[in-house]
């Protein structure tokens, strides 16, 4: 009686289709990769003017973190490497020799081992505009 019984569940529930539930993950596992986002901001470091571009004082010409750019006529130079225009005037960038100071220490830092060497390096400089020439002699000495 017992076998018939579940003979007749195992029948009964042949005929019934089979509901499966499937569990998908909610959150995807956390793999490795190979562009970490832990570096910050980017600095934006460089060239802000090219050559021949006409500039005001106090604008910015080049931003660096090691001395790549150097500081020509009219231009200074930041206490952290900036070069920025100290006269209004067109911008011209030279390949010039470059003949540094050794004694200083970021100097020996940075060119150790090239001290017998010739070294190039870009030079920003800004030349001002041509003066007019309607000046008036007052008297003569």
């Amino acid at each position: 009686m017992q076998s018939q019984f579940l003979l007749g569940i195992e029948s009964s529930l042949r005929r019934l289709p089979l509901l499966v539930s499937v569990r998908f993950a909610s959150k995807k596992t956390g793999g490795s990769t190979k562009n970490p986002q832990d570096h910050g901001r980017p600095k934006h470091r460089g060239w802000k003017v090219q050559d021949g571009q006409t500039v005001s004082a106090g604008t910015i010409l080049a931003t660096q973190r090691t001395p790549r750019f150097h500081p020509g006529l009219n231009v200074g130079f930041g206490k952290n490497g900036t070069i920025f225009a100290l006269e209004h005037g067109t911008v011209y960038v030279t390949c010039e020799k470059l003949d540094p100071n050794w004694d200083h220490t970021w100097v020996q830092r940075i060119y150790a081992g090239r001290e017998n060497q010739t070294i190039y390096k870009k030079f920003f400089n800004v030349v001002p505009p041509p003066q007019h020439q309607r000046f008036r002699l007052k008297e003569e000495l």
